[in-house]
């Protein structure tokens, strides 16, 4: 496997050379500016006040744009996890690997080094705190991915967002009240903690992705609202889900207040870049600016977001930037503003958007076009300053045509054909074979001492069932036979004696089911002896009916030490003896190294 470690150490003594800068009298080390970074999840670019919406009000995000500058037309992908890897690495998802939200194709490859990565070796204090998505088992965790700091989740959605089940840090603890007010709370300890050096906070906050949960004084600000701004096509709007969508992020702009309050009582405003963006389009039919298509889809109602970068006195202040920019351009921007030498030695796809921040108009009229990709499922589109080539090719001009209503492609051929090239160009050259996964699952690695292994990232056989469709939350049931297994593909980084726990739940009927853990020549059993009854959680919180499955409050237990065998092989948990009527519900297994430190 890829020695990740091995190569960010190398380059890191490398950058910790060239990067140290000097002011021009003395020998003081020049502080670089902090960087807090929000990224939403399913949040559209309609979802603000600042881009035209009356339906709610987000007065800190629209004073951040009043303060900073805004990109008129700035694309993310149509989903979750392509957007983080791009956004995290400068690149076109595919080359990292990512190809899926859940069971391992979300995660971002480990020769990919991260703006997280980047930062810390310019000796930033680097921190995540929210919905994660590009990797669990560690190297891909974040605290792999250059964050010394992570309080959230990884999968790419949560089951619940009151009181939920969390990782920090890489071991699972229960979060206090509703999630998005949390990590606000962990981000606003740390930027406090770290004050005196440049730090890196990063922001991904999960909504308004489903289940759709708000605490009541946001809900209650909508539950009777008249929704007067309606998606373009109305018989397809949800009015309950719009208003919950819109309640959570009226929530996530508060939050977002908060963040700048702190930086305003820590006196770090003027030392601090903002940066806010979403992560795909709105993740329902609701008011998009007229768009067309959501979540999912690459078209620009798919791919749209805000993008709003605030530092006081070197961004001039109610910029709006026209020339067109994506996700992958914010490693290159943000390093070149900060002044951070890259250490990657890939290629970017991206390119740095400083010129277009510090020079304004100036640069606009010089700033050649190009041409950006929305990809997502084998569905490719691309778009130049002017026109977008959807994923059948038909063309659409967005200047006089911004609903795209009207195929240009018969009538403008040289402009279809060039940005069919570029299609074609992504299809050989991006995408060859980043959807042939062969990664095991790494377990059990030397410079972690837990390994998390959920179900959503296992396989079953017999007539195991999972809880939802939707992998990332879910947990297993119907265990009922000792013909059934659940499996993960998996790699032990380093030999060694590793305490086990399973997350569970299992009535009082059917305690004393005995289960055996398995790797290669080790194996482990023991015997399901306390009952832990949990009904389904999340459906009091809902605001409207989900479409994921729910959770439960699962227990813990402790099934011994198992002295596990470097190499790649299958773990596999089975029961050899079954009482009742089924095992259990599964919903995770942790690895401990024992003697590790806590």
């Amino acid at each position: 496997m890829f020695n990740r470690t091995l190569f960010l150490n190398c380059v890191l003594a490398a950058t910790m050379i060239a990067s140290v800068q000097v002011f021009a009298q003395g020998n003081q080390p020049a502080r670089r500016p902090n960087i807090v970074v929000f990224l939403s999840d399913d949040q559209g670019w309609g979802d603000f006040s600042l881009n035209g919406n009356s339906n709610l009000s987000t007065p800190n995000v629209d004073r951040l744009a009043a303060d900073g500058a805004q990109f008129d037309r700035f694309f993310v992908c149509p989903v979750c996890s392509p957007t983080r890897a791009e956004f995290l690495t400068g690149r076109y998802h595919p080359r990292g690997g990512v190809y899926n939200v859940s069971t391992g194709g979300e995660r971002l490859n480990l020769d990919e080094v991260t703006l997280a990565d980047t930062l810390k070796a310019a000796g930033y204090a680097t921190a995540g705190f929210g919905k994660w998505h590009n990797g669990m088992q560690y190297p891909y965790h974040p605290l792999g991915r250059g964050f010394v700091e992570f309080y959230g989740f990884c999968s790419g959605h949560w089951g619940q967002y009151f009181t939920p089940m969390l990782d920090h840090n890489g071991h699972i603890v229960t979060g206090e009240g509703f999630c998005i007010d949390d990590f606000t709370n962990h981000a606003i300890d740390f930027m406090t903690a770290n004050k005196d050096r440049p730090f890196f906070v990063y922001l991904p906050y999960n909504t308004p992705h489903s289940p759709m949960q708000v605490p009541d004084y946001w809900w209650n600000k909508f539950v009777d609202k008249d929704i007067q701004q309606r998606h373009r096509d109305p018989d397809k709007e949800d009015i309950q889900f719009t208003k919950a969508a819109l309640a959570m992020c009226e929530n996530i702009d508060w939050n977002v207040g908060r963040v700048l309050k702190t930086l305003d009582q820590l006196n770090l405003a003027n030392d601090t870049i903002v940066l806010y963006f979403c992560d795909n389009g709105p993740n329902s039919f609701r008011w998009n600016g007229g768009m067309k298509w959501r979540k999912g889809s690459t078209d620009e109602g798919g791919v749209r977001s805000p993008l709003i970068i605030r530092w006081p006195g070197k961004i001039p202040p109610g910029q709006t930037i026209r020339p067109i920019a994506a996700a992958i351009d914010l490693l290159p921007t943000l390093t070149d503003l900060a002044e951070v030498p890259l250490i990657s030695e890939k290629p970017l796809d991206g390119k740095s958007l400083k010129p277009l921040l510090m020079n304004g108009q100036q640069a606009t009229e010089t700033w050649p076009d190009r041409i950006l990709i929305s990809h997502w499922s084998k569905r490719v589109a691309a778009r130049n300053q002017r026109f977008r080539l959807d994923e059948k090719g038909a063309l659409f001009d967005l200047a006089i045509d911004p609903g795209q209503y009207t195929d240009l492609a018969s009538q403008l051929p040289d402009v279809a054909e060039e940005l069919k090239a570029a299609v074609r160009w992504y299809r050989n050259e991006v995408m060859p074979g980043y959807d042939n996964d062969s990664r095991p699952f790494v377990i059990a690695h030397p410079d972690f001492p837990i390994t998390q292994l959920p179900a959503r990232d296992a396989v079953t056989v017999g007539g195991i069932t999972r809880s939802s469709r939707h992998p990332n939350c879910s947990y297993f049931s119907n265990w009922s036979s000792p013909e059934d297994a659940i499996h993960w593909k998996a790699e032990v980084e380093q030999a060694g004696l590793y305490d086990v726990e399973i997350f569970y739940t299992c009535s009082a009927a059917d305690v004393g089911s005995t289960i055996r853990l398995k790797f290669k020549d080790a194996s482990l059993s023991g015997i399901v002896s306390k009952p832990v009854e949990s009904a389904l959680v999340g459906a009091s919180d809902d605001r409207i009916e989900r479409g994921e499955g729910y959770v439960k409050n699962f227990g813990r237990l402790k099934l011994g030490s198992i002295q596990l065998p470097a190499g790649s092989g299958t773990l596999t948990l089975t029961a050899t003896s079954i009482p009742g009527s089924q095992v259990m519900d599964f919903r995770l297994l942790t690895l401990s190294r024992v003697g590790a430190p806590p």
